[in-house]
């Protein structure tokens, strides 16, 4: 099993999470977000350096609105240029430490909870890479147990059919701008909300904000 990778840490690090906004308790909502094409311009060359993040309008705003709302965000981002030898895992985590500091310039909520990330070529047949689910199941557990208090050094996540007794995702969302992130959300259970690469997430706030009204 090509199991997803986390952002500046192993996969089954510990992981503090940050309060809500208001003081609000988690109810288990988790907004699940692809990256290019959702919270920054995509590119078809990839997103190579932290100078090339450049944040869709209203991506901060709307992802403060859904953490002021009582959902927790994960990103979960296909990144085979590390696969294919493009660039390290170094390089990904300076990309994302821009991208975290732009979405906290413009609102002070927009908090990313966690960042997971498929490292692995489209030839490789990774769990982790979106269509599959891998990331999104990953997401789930290291939020929970982040929440429930687990200890995380017996935490010992589990995929695909290994994993029995999952939450009922119906009350969270998958947002993307590909055919392969709705896959992954059907495939997963919960509601897949596909946006407009040149809008992104602006676009679609409303209709989650809507339905979990």
């Amino acid at each position: 099993m090509l199991a997803p990778h986390r952002d500046s840490a192993d996969l089954t690090d510990s992981l503090d999470l940050q309060p809500l906004p208001g003081g609000l308790d988690w109810d288990g909502r988790i907004a699940y977000l692809d990256r290019d094409g959702v919270l920054n311009v995509g590119s078809e060359f990839y997103i190579n350096t932290p100078d090339e993040v450049v944040l869709l309008p209203e991506a901060a705003e709307s992802v403060g609105r859904l953490r002021r709302a009582g959902f927790r965000i994960v990103v979960v981002t296909n990144q085979s240029p590390l696969g294919r030898g493009h660039w390290d895992h170094e390089n990904l985590a300076a990309i994302h430490a821009r991208l975290r500091e732009m979405l906290l310039e413009l609102d002070s909520d927009a908090h990313l909870d966690l960042v997971l990330y498929s490292p692995y070529a489209p030839w490789e047949g990774a769990w982790a890479r979106k269509p599959h689910p891998g990331m999104l199941e990953a997401g789930r557990q290291l939020l929970d147990a982040a929440a429930d208090g687990t200890d995380f050094d017996a935490l010992r996540l589990k995929f695909d059919d290994e994993w029995s007794n999952r939450p009922d995702e119906s009350t969270s969302v998958m947002v993307g701008d590909r055919g392969v992130d709705m896959a992954a959300a059907h495939t997963f259970g919960v509601t897949g909300l596909r946006c407009d690469p040149d809008i992104g997430l602006s676009g679609v706030v409303d209709s989650i904000l809507g339905g979990a009204a």
